[in-house]
């Protein structure tokens, strides 16, 4: 179950080696959780298309999937692989609602990592994600991008995650690309595209 969860949420530092990342200072850093904060308040609804790249040790090629993510304000998201597998799943009343290709299941994921992990990606739409007690935070930039590198306190929650780094472009408040780290070594970069802010989106989008 685990597994499944990071290949739907995982994420790949591949592509950012060749950026020079360097430390904000502290005042840059109060701005940037002050901005990103205030103007992400107004998000109640936010969808868009992504590509995800999976890099894992034993594997020679990557794993590239293509899906598309929902979230409802304040705690509801769901991310549907379309290509080249059909993979749904729905963080929802605290459970976790899975369909794969066709079989359906549900977990509970109340005080659970799955909720950790639900919470910080949902947090990433109204700011909520930089005062989260379960993470350090540490901030970054480079020429094109704001970065947040979050590392689990917990010693449970770094059995599965050695960090996740959220990627916002200069002129914008909203994750472009979010990469993780498995505590295994294994990667994954999510990218997002056509993200629509406040659009309506369909009841069955948190439905399987």
């Amino acid at each position: 179950m685990i597994k499944n969860i990071f290949i739907i949420i995982g994420l790949s530092v591949s592509g950012f080696f060749f950026a020079q990342n360097t430390a904000m200072s502290g005042a840059e850093a109060k701005a940037f959780v002050t901005r990103v904060s205030s103007e992400t308040k107004e998000i109640k609804t936010l969808q868009s298309d992504f590509i995800q790249t999976k890099k894992m040790d034993f594997l020679d090629k990557n794993i590239v999937t293509y899906g598309r993510m929902s979230l409802k304000t304040p705690n509801m998201l769901s991310w549907k692989y379309t290509k080249p597998y059909q993979y749904s799943i729905v963080f929802k009343d605290n459970k976790i609602f899975i369909n794969d290709q066709g079989k359906k299941s549900a977990v509970d994921a109340k005080s659970k990592t799955f909720e950790k992990i639900n919470k910080l990606i949902v947090g990433s739409s109204n700011g909520q994600m930089f005062s989260d007690p379960e993470f350090s935070v540490a901030y970054l930039k480079n020429g094109s991008f704001n970065i947040a590198k979050f590392t689990p306190k917990s010693a449970q929650l770094l059995k599965y995650i050695k960090q996740i780094e959220l990627y916002f472009p200069k002129n914008q408040s909203t994750v472009s690309q979010v990469n993780m780290t498995e505590a295994s070594g294994d990667t994954t970069n999510i990218v997002f595209k056509n993200t629509r802010i406040n659009a309506p989106v369909a009841a069955s989008e948190f439905s399987l």
